[in-house]
Order: structure tokens, then sequence, then C-alpha cells
């Protein structure tokens, strides 16, 4: 008789975690390869007692496939052991597969992370290591329920069909009263925008309690939907201890608001699968913090691999930057990003990417041919709040520029008939297609 509960022994048998890294290493590689599976399994750098022959077949992981790639004369990263007595010292990078027992770790989505991502990053037998990807069994679908709206949920709650949510961010990002964030949201309201949020360092502040911001908001978003029948979704950003995030959502809830948003890598995977569970809205994932994780490609985690966390927790939106974007990642990271997201999972759990990063109206055609869906948000701060005709014409520049895009008309000619967009083009440098 085991302890193990019904859903563990049923999927001992056959399901395993399956982990792809890159790995760079001046040491054997087959051997640093099985070090790194030990370590992040049954065993550890020296023999214990109790790690017979039985445990480790039934608990250790297992290598499934090394892909050997190019060398380098230098390390990624400082630390690592190399080779005695070798004058010539070659750095090994190559592609490994390696699987974990289910049972090692249940439907535990931080153990998962620990199991995967944990002290195999502090082995000096490597000089790099990064998650590329990771195939996670479907047992966890029996304890994580998927995201509650995704696409189709925020879609029926904006009342946006067969184009991108347009929407933009508080700006000031901190320093406005709950009065003056709500007479904004008055303006971006007649300026028949979709979308707002809070920025990722506005919460519950002093100057700004969110429970004040919260009445202020969304009397001004009643009273606009009472007028027009129009409803906007306000992302209003509940980040904070467990309990204090579970009310700060039922204060929303309560005042007929339909989004909150959290700072994933502040609030964890456990804080954020709390949300999912105790949620009746959607959940706006911002990834701010993200560049710790993955801006050296030596260490850390690709999104492919991130995105998947997040949505195992129950994230209805997720930030995945945006093309020609303020930031350091070029335009081919941008789009693999989308296309994570867009790819099935689980029988489910779809999410909705949030282009988001100095966004205006002409990247539209490029994302559109390089992502190939509008399935997403597309958030631009001055890209509206700049545009020299006023907020309104922001959003209906950007609305050009995507019906120009999806028709796969040249976005000067469609400008000629329409001044909104053409002002765009003059205000933000011209057009530029592709690049990073």
């Amino acid at each position: 008789m085991t302890d193990q509960n019904p859903q563990q022994q049923n999927s001992a048998a056959s399901d395993r975690i399956v982990a792809t890294y890159w790995l760079e290493t001046a040491l054997p590689i087959e051997r640093v390869v099985e070090v790194i599976a030990g370590e992040q399994s049954s065993g550890t750098f020296v023999a214990v007692p109790g790690e017979t022959p039985e445990l480790k077949q039934r608990h250790g992981a297992r290598v499934e496939n090394i892909t050997l790639l190019d060398t380098a004369d230098t390390p990624s990263l400082i630390g690592s052991r190399t080779p005695k007595n070798t004058e010539a010292i070659r750095y090994q990078r190559a592609e490994v597969v390696i699987s974990f027992p289910f049972e090692n770790v249940g439907a535990n989505l931080p153990t998962l992370v620990a199991t995967v991502c944990g002290n195999l990053y502090e082995l000096s037998d490597h000089s790099g290591l990064r998650l590329l990807d990771i195939d996670i069994p479907a047992t966890f679908a029996e304890v994580y329920p998927a995201p509650q709206f995704g696409i189709e949920g925020t879609r029926r709650l904006t009342g946006v069909y067969d184009r991108p949510i347009i929407g933009t961010i508080v700006k000031p990002s901190v320093g406005l009263s709950p009065q003056q964030t709500a007479e904004l949201v008055r303006e971006l309201s007649e300026a028949d925008i979709d979308f707002v949020k809070d920025d990722e360092l506005m919460a519950d502040s002093p100057h700004s309690p969110l429970k004040e911001r919260v009445s202020a908001v969304m009397k001004v978003i009643h009273e606009h939907a009472e007028r027009t029948g129009k409803r906007i979704m306000f992302a209003f950003n509940i980040t904070d201890e467990i309990d204090n995030m579970k009310r700060h959502h039922d204060t929303v809830l309560e005042a007929g608001g339909t989004c909150v948003m959290v700072s994933l890598n502040s609030m964890g995977y456990p804080a954020v699968s709390a949300l999912r569970k105790h949620s009746q809205l959607p959940i706006h994932g911002h990834r701010n913090g993200w560049g710790m994780y993955t801006r050296c490609p030596a260490l850390g985690i690709a999104f492919t691999a991130y995105q998947k966390f997040w949505r195992l927790a129950g994230v209805d939106h997720l930030h995945v930057n945006g093309l020609q974007n303020k930031y350091w990642e070029p335009d081919e990271s941008v789009v693999k990003s989308i296309h994570a997201c867009q790819k099935p999972m689980l029988g489910g759990y779809a999410v909705m990417p949030v282009l988001s990063s100095g966004q205006w109206a002409g990247q539209a055609p490029e994302t559109y041919r390089r992502a190939g869906t509008v399935d997403l948000m597309y958030l631009a701060g001055g890209g509206i709040m700049a545009h020299p005709s006023g907020r309104s014409a922001g959003v209906t520049a950007i609305r050009q520029a995507w019906e120009a895009a999806v028709q796969g008309v040249p976005l000067e000619e469609y400008a000629k008939e329409r001044r909104e967009l053409h002002e765009a083009i003059e205000k933000y440098g011209g057009l530029r297609s592709g690049g990073g």
C-alpha cells in the first residue's frame, strides 16, 4: 500500500515531464548532462545510503537526447570548471532533452519549476544553461483550472471582435490622484478606446488607494456605458500580499469592473494560481522584471517555457513586448512569443498576447504579417497620448493602421484619405519594416 493519491497512482507509470535545455560546458558533455539529471532528481554529488538502483530506476531523471551544436573559445558565464591538464579548452554547446518522472513532482506547479529550473543553474560543471521548452503532463489540468476568460471571454467583455483590442496605460505611471485617473479615463472613453490599465508601479499606494481609484474610475466607465453602450475594460493593478490581492479583486468585482492585473514575477506562481481560483474576472498578467530571467542568452528561461507556467497558473492575458519596441528584445523574439501563446496547451489554456512598449500605428502591418493574427491586445502609450490631434485621433490612427494591415493595403496609401493615420506617420518618424 502506498501513500500516493489516485492522481499520482494513475500518472506515475506513464507521464513524464520533458524539459529541453541549451547547455554549454568544457567538460565531457554526456557526464555533465547526467550530473544535471541526477542533481534534479534522486542524486547528489556523492552516493548516499538509500539511493538504490531500484530507487534510481523509478525516480531518476532520464537523458532523452543530446544534439551537439557549435563550440566557443571562452565561457559564457563565470565560475565554471574546466578539464585539468588541457591547454586548448573548447566549450561545447548542445541542445539537451531530459525527462523527469511525474511522481517525483505531482501536479504541483512550484515544485515543477523547482525541478526544471532549480539548482541546475548553480552547477559549476557548465558555463551556460537555459530552459528552452517544457512538455507538461495532462494530469496538471486536473489540479490547475484553465484561464477562465482568455481570448474569447475578453472579447465578449469588451465587445470587440475581428480586430485587436486597442488600449493604453495610465500615464504618468504614479502621482495621479484617484480623481485625476478617472478624468484621464473619461477622456480615453470619449476617444473610443477599448482597454486601459494601471501601470505596474501603481497598485494600492497611499496617494491613490485602490478602493478610491476603483470607485472613481468605475463611475466614469458606467456613465460612459449608459450613454454609449460601450463599456471599456480597465485592468486595476491588485498586486499585493495574497489576502490583500483577493480583497482588491472583490473591490473591483463589486464595483462592476471587468479586469484585474498582477505583476507576475513579483507575485509568484502560487499567488497567481490562488487568484485564479478566487477570481471572477480576467487576469491581466504583466511580466515586468522578465529581463532578469531571459536577457542573458546563456542563462535563465526562454519565453516558450515561461508562458506555459503562467498559462497553467491561469492568466488570461500575457505581455509579450512588441515589434520595434523600446527595450532590448529583437522582433524575431517577440514574434516567437506571440506564436508560443497561440499554440494549444493541455486541450485549452488559451491566453491573449499583449503587445506593448513603444507601440504606435506604424508597427501594425509588420505585426500582422509576422504574427498572422488579430487575437491580441495592442497597447500604445505615447502612440495614443501624444498624437498631434489628441487621444481620440491616436486611437483612430491605430484602428486605421490595423484595417490597412488586414486588407493588405500599404500604410502610406491608406493614410492618404485618413488624416489621423497620416498625422501619426508624420509624428512618429515614418515607417519601418522588420528589424529589432
